[in-house]
């Protein structure tokens, strides 16, 4: 399974709304699309969303890292030697950890393929069914309390709700959220890194107080604020989670060690892919501290190499997965399966692509 060629393209599919959070407005999934080619006639593929805001990367900077620096390294390797690929690819350029990711969960899918079995079964794990939350956007109280009504109405019993604008309306966000939805409906919030400590201590105590049965809150600090995370995680009886805080095993390691978070949040796009999150899992299963599996925006290509390693690892018992289902199309022929609120894992081998429509190579 030698690799022969590493074909770069872009892939852009529209969405069914706006998707709005404290950091950005985004209508559009528009991705870079990494297909590996090996001289046996096998294709792994891998994506890589331009999150700027959260990873540092633009299209033109994930292409650059992976033509410049990753491909030519890559180039004439076995794809089956996982080990050392991966010690070249992380070692080829710093940071980039998008670029990474679309590499990485190309070379896990052909080397499932090699083995014929379907990825999460090759990482260990036995059943194929996943149940995701859905995104509800920040807009006004009017808008996303509709918007969590069709959600409900779809079928999605968990929703995560974004908020980070401001105090009073954030709190009148989920208070009407919650009774639209009712109290059968998991609800989690996400700040996206939009409050400060003094607004983050206020808001726990009044949603604890009003009794709004909240499940978790995701980074409510900036990333960088680890001792306001220790002092928010330490009085808030709603548990926290750390997502922009985490990107590498060793900062999840600093996290669980300074009890920075009572959850982490793993995304291959943060961690550069599926090596150096499955080190995550089992730091967190090490230490006791459960995750959670989310992705940025992206199509069912990558979120559906996540949901391969969601599958096969308990110690993720988080799903944030809901990219493809905030799609208004699936441009990918096999693979995962993504029906509203129900994902299930192809049960061909690696990732089970067969064809991504839309697919645009670069020249």
């Amino acid at each position: 399974m030698q690799i022969e060629r590493i074909e770069l393209g872009e892939l852009k599919v529209p969405l069914h709304t706006p998707f709005k959070t404290s950091l950005r407005t985004v209508d559009a999934v528009h991705d870079v699309v990494v297909r590996i080619h090996t001289k046996s006639g096998h294709i792994g593929y891998g994506e890589a969303p331009p999150t700027a805001v959260i990873t540092g990367e633009t299209r033109a900077s994930i292409r650059a890292a992976v033509e410049e620096y990753i491909a030519p390294k890559l180039m004439g390797r076995d794809a089956r030697a996982m080990e050392d690929n991966q010690e070249i690819l992380h070692a080829a350029i710093l940071g980039n950890t998008s670029a990474k990711a679309a590499i990485d969960m190309a070379l896990y899918d052909l080397w499932a393929q090699s083995m014929v079995v379907p990825l999460y079964r090759a990482l260990g794990g036995s059943s194929g069914t996943l149940e995701t939350d859905l995104t509800i956007s920040v807009n006004s109280v009017e808008e996303m309390t509709r918007d969590a009504v069709i959600a409900v109405e779809r079928g999605f019993h968990v929703l995560k709700v974004k908020l980070g604008l401001d105090e009073a309306l954030d709190i009148a966000r989920v208070q009407s959220i919650r009774q639209a939805v009712g109290e059968d409906v998991v609800v989690r919030l996400d700040a996206n890194q939009g409050w400060t400590l003094k607004e983050a201590l206020s808001i726990t105590d009044k949603l604890d107080g009003l009794g709004l049965n909240i499940e978790l809150i995701e980074q409510p600090l900036h990333y960088s604020d680890l001792h306001g995370m220790i002092e928010l995680t330490r009085v808030s009886r709603i548990p926290i989670m750390a997502d922009e805080s985490v990107f590498s095993p060793a900062q999840a390691l600093e996290v669980i060690r300074l009890r920075a978070a009572d959850i982490l949040n793993i995304k291959l796009m943060k961690t550069g892919g599926i090596y150096k999150a499955l080190q995550i899992t089992s730091l967190a299963k090490m230490h006791g501290i459960a995750c959670m599996i989310g992705c940025m925006l992206e199509s069912s290509i990558s979120v559906g190499a996540a949901s391969h390693l969601a599958a096969a690892r308990p110690i993720i018992q988080y799903v944030d997965l809901d990219g493809p289902s905030l799609c208004k199309e699936n441009p990918v022929v096999g693979g995962t399966d993504f029906e509203e609120e129900r994902i299930t894992l192809n049960e061909t081998p690696g990732l089970g692509i067969q064809e991504v429509k839309g697919f645009v190579a670069y020249e």
